[in-house]
Order: structure tokens, then sequence, then C-alpha cells
């Protein structure tokens, strides 16, 4: 298969692609597939495409056509990717949907999707039905990965209607929509982002394949991913793994340290990325004397704002004379925006008023662009003045599935409205301050957080929330719920004026799929939903 099938056929061909060309990387995995469960835990790159080929084939015994759309809700691990891309090869729009989400938030994507096909796992299904709501209806037919469920077919039931000959593929325009992802939900039902080929393999895929300086794969590197496999941001890893052929891919589907633990001795990773809440529950592997991070080079983390504290113990694990972090910024709407490299000495100094790591760095060069906006006016302000940032990027996605509108209110041309709030310095490096909605006029929640985070050891996080007439409240969680007055006192001490925190423990933060702090969730249960300085307007 010629490498123009793939902008031809999208993710369908990425698999039998690279087995045609001989890619050499070994995939492990923490845990077999659910599309696979009897498949084991190593694949070769022709061994995932030929299963790719075999989802495809019953997918389309189920009923999936081309023009159709179908739903892949489950338990987070890299074949929510490759289902993707069986549905993908027939011409069926996949739409990757995290299992984490709640009952009404199912249903409502679910609605607005309107699958042919949804394939699922049966707990999914029961958290539907406890909570009155029959998700296997919202689909014509729905294949449960793992055993019989009401109004389901078994995986077995499905494989055993596939035929002898492969499914049709054919061919799709390169800007037609190839995948649908959704934003992590933090601000409640999430969006239905609409990518592709051209903008997620076209652009987003290919600044993941550049050999970039430091961060790029290496033939002899052990690449290790425990990423939210629904994301958009699974797909360009995969593009990118395949095309730089690493010796190993290792895949971690959970954020236990006991998994990490295992996989991570068997096979030591010398590139590192993950969710950071699952950075945050490793820190303890990271302490260990000869530490299962000890060969890694390069961490990475994308999906959200990691503290000091928690960068500085991972640097600190790799037995490497000079292990970097790279700290990236984006969105599932667009993709990666702006990254920087972080070091043990760009860390070396604790506590500080301003952070580093508040720093999101420069746009990628040749990809991206980036400005800052007055919200109430639109205008550019000038270099050091607080606006919402805004990008422009070939990667942008196509639309929100069924929120069209709501899509239109975020673009203005070829620039898309982040939502966020920063600066841009004279060189151009953007300091991320806040989410628009979550925002408090003259601070920045996230550089508090990330200062309490650095000051207080004990901290495993801080949220800080705001709302019009009230001081700034810390939710503090900490293993036992509990802090001495004297500690917090000492740490504020130079701070702008905070209410008296709320202690809580780890499990009493809310959070999404991918690890990030509900805000909004927050502040309905500990600040009786008292209203936002932000709009929301950009959320």
């Amino acid at each position: 298969m010629a490498s123009s099938d793939v902008s031809r056929f999208g993710i369908g061909a990425l698999f039998a692609h690279h087995a045609e060309r001989a890619q050499p990387t070994i995939f492990h995995l923490s845990r077999a597939f659910d599309i696979a469960p009897d498949g084991g835990t190593r694949y070769t790159v022709p061994q995932l495409a030929d299963l790719v080929g075999e989802t495809a084939a019953w997918l389309y015994a189920a009923g999936a056509r081309q023009g159709d759309r179908i739903a892949i809700v489950k338990d987070n691990h890299w074949d929510c990717t490759l289902l993707a891309c069986a549905a993908a090869r027939i011409g069926v729009l996949p739409a990757m949907i995290s299992g984490h989400l709640g009952a009404d938030a199912l249903e409502t994507l679910l609605k607005r999707l309107a699958p042919a096909v949804l394939v699922t796992k049966r707990n999914i299904l029961e958290r539907g039905r406890a909570a009155e709501t029959d998700l296997a209806s919202l689909a014509r037919r729905t294949i449960c990965l793992d055993g019989e469920a009401p109004g389901a077919v078994t995986l077995a039931e499905a494989v055993g209607e596939r035929g002898d000959g492969e499914p049709p593929v054919p061919r799709r325009d390169p800007s037609e929509p190839m995948v649908v992802t959704h934003t992590s939900g933090t601000t409640g039902v999430p969006k239905l982002v609409v990518h592709s080929a051209q903008t997620i393999l076209g652009t987003l895929g290919r600044i993941e394949s550049v050999r970039w300086p430091i961060v790029a794969t290496r033939k002899s590197d052990t690449v290790a991913s425990g990423i939210a496999f629904v994301h958009g941001r699974s797909i360009p890893w995969t593009a990118g793994t395949l095309l730089l052929e690493p010796r190993k891919a290792v895949v971690v589907a959970d954020g236990d340290p006991a998994t990490a633990e295992r996989v991570f001795t068997e096979h030591p990773p010398t590139t590192c990325e993950t969710l950071p809440a699952f950075f945050t529950r490793w820190e303890g592997l990271a302490a260990k004397e000869n530490s299962v991070f000890r060969d890694v080079r390069l961490y990475v983390s994308t999906f959200d704002a990691m503290h000091p504290p928690t960068i500085r113990r991972f640097l600190a694990a790799s037995q490497r004379k000079f292990p970097a972090w790279l700290q990236g910024w984006g969105q599932s709407e667009a993709g990666p925006l702006a990254f920087r490299l972080l070091t043990r000495r760009a860390l070396a100094r604790t506590g500080e008023r301003h952070p580093t790591t508040r720093i999101a760095g420069r746009p990628l060069p040749y990809f991206t662009q980036l400005e800052v906006r007055d919200p109430a006016t639109m205008r550019k302000v000038p270099a050091g003045e607080r606006g919402v940032v805004f990008a422009r990027t070939r990667g942008r996605c196509l639309t929100y599935l069924g929120e069209e509108d709501r899509w239109a209110e975020k673009a203005d041309g070829d620039w898309w409205n982040t939502g966020d709030i920063g600066t841009r310095s004279r060189s151009g490096a953007i300091t991320l301050l806040d989410r628009e909605v979550d925002t408090i006029p003259g601070l920045s929640c996230i550089e508090l957080e990330d200062v309490l985070t650095d000051r207080i050891p004990a901290i495993e996080e801080v949220v800080i929330l705001g709302s019009p007439n009230r001081k700034p409240q810390p939710v503090v969680a900490t293993a036992d719920g509990k802090l001495p007055d004297d500690v917090w006192a000492k740490a504020v001490a130079d701070l702008p004026e905070l209410a008296d925190p709320i202690y809580v423990t780890w499990d009493d933060v809310a959070r999404t799929g991918t690890g990030k702090v509900r805000r909004g969730e927050m502040r309905k249960r500990f600040m009786d939903d008292a209203e936002t300085f932000g709009t929301g307007r950009w959320t």
C-alpha cells in the first residue's frame, strides 16, 4: 500500500501501510485488548494490521456501512484507536468516547451521534441502566465486548457473523470528516470534535513525525504512553510512532502504580508520556532507588498543567545526565500549539512566586501562530497584557458535531479562540493564567496552585476557585484531609489574601477521564455553585 493511500483512506490505511513497509517496532501492552482478549500483550505491526482488518470485518457484519457513524465507549486502552481505524477502513465515521463519563453525558453524546453501531462494555451499559438510561437502545446495534448484556450482542457473536472476504475499502476525500473525539468535559458535557485526515494526520500527525532535536522518537527508544486513548492525541501518537520506528512501544492502559511498575520493570522506558494525574500517582515509583524511570531521557506532558514538584521528582529519578521534560500546550480542537523544554536546572529553585511551569513556551514553528486579544473588544493587546489566546493552525477541527453554532462562536476566520487567558512576551512566549471561565481579575489560579504545591509537600492537589465578592477559595487535598494551620499560614504569607482552606482527600477532587479537575463541579460542591468572574462563553 503506497503512502498516498494513507491520505486517501486516512487512519483506515495506517497499520496496513506500515505493515507492508516492514515497520519493526514491537508493541507491549499492560493488558490484553478488549477487542482481542485472547490475543496476548505483544504485537508486531503486521499483527496489528491484521487485527484492524478483522475488526473492520465484524463491524461491517454488524451493519456499519459507508457514511454511517459508530460509537466506541469503553474502558481506556489503545484498542479505542484501533477500533477507530477499523471503522474508517470501511468508510464509517468513528467517535471515540470516554467510558469514564456519566450516563447522562453519554446519553446526550449518543443522541447527537445517532450511531449505527455502539461498541461498549457491560460496566458502561449497567451504569446507564442504574441511571434509568438504556444506552444500547441509542444505536441500531450494540456490541458488548466482555459478555452478555441486555439489548446487545457479544463480541464472539459479532465475530461469528463476519464473512470470509474483507469488506470494501472506500476512498475518502482528505478534507471529509474522518474521526470524532471529544473535549475533556471540565465544564459539563464534552463537545464532539470532528477531524479530517488533513487536520489530524496531515497536520497534527506531521508535527508528531518531525525529527525535532531532543524530543523526536529515536529508533533506539522504548517509548511509553499512558494517555487517554479516546482523546485526539492518540492518533498523532500512533502515526508518529509507526513512522519513527522506536525499538519498543509500551502502552499503559491505566494509572495504577502497580501496573506501571510491572510493565516498566520489564520494559524500562526511555521516553514517557502520560496524563498529569497518572504522573502524580506514579511519584512513589519515581522516588524509589533504581527507579523504573532511571533510563528516561524525555518525559512528555500534554493534557493539563503540571505542578513543579512532580516534574522535579521525575527528572531526579532519571539517571541520564541531562533528562528533559517536554511541556506541551494544546487543545482537542487544534492539536499542539506551544511547547517548552524544562530541565533540572530550570526547576532548581523552589517555592517561587511565579513558577517557570506557567510559561507554556512558543508556538510550533511553521505550524502555529498565537496572539492575545482583549476578550471584550477582540483587539490584539500589547506584549505583557492579559487577554484570551487565539491560535491559527491548519490542524483546527472541522466543527463540533451537533453543536455547530458553538464551534462558530469560537472561530474567527482562520483563527481559533482557545478560551484560555494568558499573556504573550515580546519574544512570543505564552504564559497561561487560567481558563476564561475560571479567571480571577489580577490573579492566576493555576499559578497560585503551583506555588502552594511547591511550598507544602503534603499537598497532593489544590484548586483555587474564584467568585465575585468572595475571597479566592482554596480546596486542598492531602493524604488524610488535614494540614497544620501554621504550615498553611507560612505558605500563604506573601500571597494574595485567600479564604480559609477546605481540606479534602485526593478522591474528593472531581476529575474528567483525562484527570483534569472539574472546577465547575468543585464550585457546586464547595461554593454552593457561586457565579464566576468569567463568562464561560468560549468553553
